[in-house]
C-alpha cells in the first residue's frame, strides 16, 4: 500500500539463483529546503539555511526542531508564522518574530544535511555543540527494569512503516508508566527526533523531563544533544551508543541505555535512575 511515506517499485529479486519481477515498498527521501526570514520590520531578511534529506510528513515539526535544537530558536514564541509552499512541498519558509536575533555565525552551517547525518555542514568543532536551556532542570526519576522491555515491545508494533520497508528511523517518548505519548519516523534518525521535539515546541508543551526517549536504531551524539536541548533525562537505544554519545550523556546527566532488546540492556550512564 503507498501512502506519503513510502513508493511501490518493480524490482529484480533473486531467492537460490532464480529471479522473480516483484513490486517493493522503499521509504521515500525527497529534499527539504528551510528558508529562515528575521529582521525588524522595515528590514526584514530571508535566507536559505539549511537543506535536509528527508521523509515527507510533518515538515513544519521537523523545520521547527531543527531551529530550535541547532539553537536558532529558544522557544514557540520566537516563531511568527511557518509557511509551505503549496507549489513546492520541498520549501518551508520559517518567519522569526521582529526581535529574536537567529544567531545564524553560531551554527555555522553550510547548507546541506543528510538522511544519515545531522551535523554534516557544520564547519567547526565549537559549531557542533549547542546547550540547552533546560540543562540545569531536575527530576527525581526512579524505573524499573521492566518499562523499557514494554516500550520496546510497544514501538515494535508501532512502527508500520519499518514492517513494510526496513529503510526507516522512529523516535518515541514515553510517559514515567510506558505510557506511549508520541512516535515519529523519518529515513534519517536525526529528522526523526526533530520532528518529535519539534511537535512538542510547537505545543509549548517542553521541556518533557518527565518521559523515556526510545530511539529504533543507535544512540549518536548528536541526538543525544537533541535529546538534552529538549530536556530529556532518560534515553534508551534499541542499538549501540557512540563513546561520544556516553561522554555527552554524563556530562548533561541523562540516563543513556544501549543495546535494549530480548529483555537484556546495557547502562552507559546515570543507573542511579534505574531500580536494578
Amino acid at each position: 500500500m503507498e501512502n506519503v511515506f513510502t513508493a511501490n517499485m518493480r524490482i529484480k529479486r533473486i531467492n537460490d539463483d532464480r529471479a522473480e519481477d516483484a513490486d517493493d515498498q522503499l521509504v521515500i527521501e525527497e529534499p527539504l529546503e528551510i528558508h529562515l526570514q528575521h529582521g525588524n520590520a522595515d528590514n526584514r531578511v530571508q535566507k536559505s539555511i539549511s537543506v535536509t534529506m528527508r521523509t515527507p510528513g510533518h515538515d513544519m515539526e521537523l523545520a521547527a526542531g531543527f531551529l530550535f535544537t541547532e539553537g536558532i530558536i529558544m522557544s514557540s514564541n520566537d516563531i511568527l508564522f511557518i509557511e509551505q509552499e503549496s507549489t513546492d512541498s520541498n520549501r518551508i519558509l520559517f518567519a522569526l518574530q521582529d526581535n529574536v536575533d537567529p544567531g545564524l555565525q553560531k551554527t555555522e552551517r553550510n547548507f546541506y544535511t543528510t538522511s544519515s547525518c545531522g551535523v554534516c555542514g557544520k564547519s567547526s568543532i565549537e559549531a557542533i555543540k549547542t546547550v540547552s536551556v533546560y540543562k540545569n532542570e531536575e527530576k527525581s526519576i526512579l524505573l524499573k527494569t521492566e518499562l523499557f522491555y514494554t516500550i520496546q515491545e510497544n514501538l515494535k508494533t508501532r512502527q508500520a512503516i519499518f514492517e513494510s520497508t526496513g529503510g526507516i528511523h522512529a523516535s518515541a517518548l514515553f510517559g514515567l508508566d510506558g505510557t506511549f505519548i508520541m512516535l515519529r519516523e523519518d529515513v534519517g534518525r536525526h529528522n526523526a527526533l526533530d520532528k518529535l521535539i519539534g511537535a512538542f515546541l510547537l505545543n509549548d508543551e517542553l521541556p518533557q523531563t518527565n518521559t523515556v526517549l526510545l530511539l529504533s536504531g543507535r544512540a549518536s551524539f548528536e541526538l543525544i544533544q537533541k535529546a538534552s536541548m529538549a530536556g530529556i533525562k532518560v534515553v534508551a537505544a534499541v542499538g549501540a551508543p557512540s563513546s561520544l554519545a556516553v561522554e555527552l550523556a554524563r556530562e548533561c546527566n541523562i540516563t543513556l541505555v544501549g543495546f535494549l532488546r530480548n529483555e537484556r540492556f546495557n547502562i552507559y550512564s546515570g543507573e542511579e535512575r534505574i531500580i536494578l
